[in-house]
């Protein structure tokens, strides 16, 4: 389900890391600072996937562009669920994030859209965030983009970072790996559609990961 070079399409190769450590997932602290700690009762697996893309924009930077790519599977939809409501309090309450030593997220603004809202008929929630990333060594600021959706109990998510130009489309690979989550598991419930109450705590499948963090 999880995407791969032949999803993500041309100028795509794995980065290093390539995959996430799958007994693990970030959760972001109140510092607004992710940390990996170990899988909650409620998540079955979870997995990202790091790639660097050629860039468009003309200047002639092969892996200017890095995306990554989650997928979780929980234990129920609900589940699926307290996940995305919790995404949705962690970039209202830290609108800057550090994914790692180095490497930060500024400026950042999110959006909700349930199940037949805004035209949304493939998934039961979907979630979007955009602002800058920066790096020590990547340099920037640059334009960040983030998706997250749900389908039952499996959540895809993808980000991107890097310059302005690039074709490499976090939306498109996140709807891509939501058609492999249909083709396994049916059609959707809209059980995400009604927002849960919020989270006791803010927790998100290798969120480091999968907003552009090594």
């Amino acid at each position: 389900m999880i995407a791969d070079q032949e999803l993500v399409g041309a100028g795509a190769v794995r980065a290093t890391p390539y995959e996430s450590d799958p007994s693990s997932w970030a959760v972001l602290g109140e510092d607004c600072v992710w940390q990996r700690q170990g899988l909650p009762d409620d998540v079955l697996a979870t997995l990202t996937r790091h790639f660097e893309v050629s860039s468009s924009s003309g200047k002639g930077r092969k892996g200017s562009v890095r995306l990554s790519a989650t997928v979780t599977v929980h234990r129920t939809a609900l589940d699926a669920a307290w996940e995305q409501a919790g995404m949705l309090e962690e970039a209202a309450g830290c609108p800057e994030q550090t994914l790692q030593p180095g490497e930060r997220l500024t400026e950042l603004a999110s959006t909700a859209v349930a199940w037949g809202e805004s035209g949304n008929v493939t998934s039961d929630d979907s979630l979007a965030e955009s602002g800058k990333c920066v790096s020590d060594t990547r340099g920037g600021p640059y334009d960040y983009s983030w998706t997250q959706s749900t389908f039952g109990s499996v959540v895809v998510a993808a980000s991107v970072c890097g310059d302005q130009g690039s074709t490499t489309s976090e939306v498109d690979v996140a709807a891509m790996m939501l058609v492999r989550v249909q083709g396994a598991i049916a059609s959707p419930t809209g059980s995400g559609s009604a927002s849960p109450e919020p989270a006791p705590t803010s927790q998100s499948p290798d969120a480091g990961d999968a907003k552009g963090g090594e």
